[in-house]
């Protein structure tokens, strides 16, 4: 039995999404304020997250669920090592650590990888579709309020092996698709895509701190005291 999942996990997590816009260092991030120092402590966390995420599903590649949409061209750990050497140096693994929210989030992969393989699903469409689907933009942002040029520090939004985006996302659904699933374990993929944002942000949160002593606090006020809700914002007066 086949579903229509890929539908219902961009319906079914469409609040989620919301609310991770509206964290604090990613609404920031969107309108063109980003600090370098909060940015590479992001590409860590990211680093130990992915690392985790490739790990569990080149392991469960035989998987008739996870398999499918294990695709390689969206593998981004590689991409984020070399930022990691742009950011830290050639030692870098000697100078980075994962923040708590990091940890957590890799223990529930591993978690969800050992008790409830289909679950990954939940995790690899929250991330993968995500940096597909706004990486380029997110790029274009970093690059100039970092005053960057190229793809250098910024290799996580490059994705080298798709000459298509749009194709590709277009063919990863499809596959969503045709899983052999049923409609109780679609339910539970998009609760655990859900639980994956909330993780993100949870990220999201923990760099906050840094940036606010970046930028300072009034500056980070006047960022996100406008909430992006759609047609019920209301202005702040």
């Amino acid at each position: 039995m086949s579903v229509a999942l890929a539908a219902q996990l961009r319906e079914g997590t469409k609040k989620a999404h919301t609310m991770a816009e509206n964290t604090g260092f990613v609404s920031c991030f969107l309108k063109g304020v980003v600090d370098k120092s909060s940015y590479r402590k992001l590409v860590a966390d990211l680093y130990f997250v992915y690392s985790a995420m490739e790990e569990e599903v080149d392991q469960l590649k035989d998987h008739p669920v996870v398999g499918p949409v294990g695709m390689e061209q969206l593998n981004r750990r590689e991409s984020l090592e070399k930022d990691l050497v742009y950011y830290f140096g050639e030692n870098w693994k000697d100078e980075i650590q994962p923040s708590p929210s990091a940890v957590a989030y890799v223990e529930r992969i591993h978690e969800v990888a050992k008790q409830s393989p289909e679950l990954l699903v939940g995790h690899h469409y929250t991330r993968y579709m995500g940096d597909l689907s706004g990486g380029q933009i997110l790029k274009n942002i970093a690059q100039k309020a970092m005053n960057m040029d190229g793809d250098d520090g910024l290799r996580f939004y490059v994705f080298d092996e798709i000459a298509d985006e749009k194709a590709f996302k277009t063919t990863y659904r499809a596959t969503m698709d045709k899983l052999p699933i049923d409609q109780d374990t679609a339910d539970r993929i998009v609760e655990e895509a859900n639980n994956a944002f909330h993780m993100n942000m949870h990220m999201f949160k923990e760099l906050e701190g840094n940036l606010v002593a970046a930028i300072g606090k009034v500056l980070f006020g006047f960022l996100t005291r406008r909430q992006r809700s759609g047609s019920t914002e209301t202005a702040a007066a």
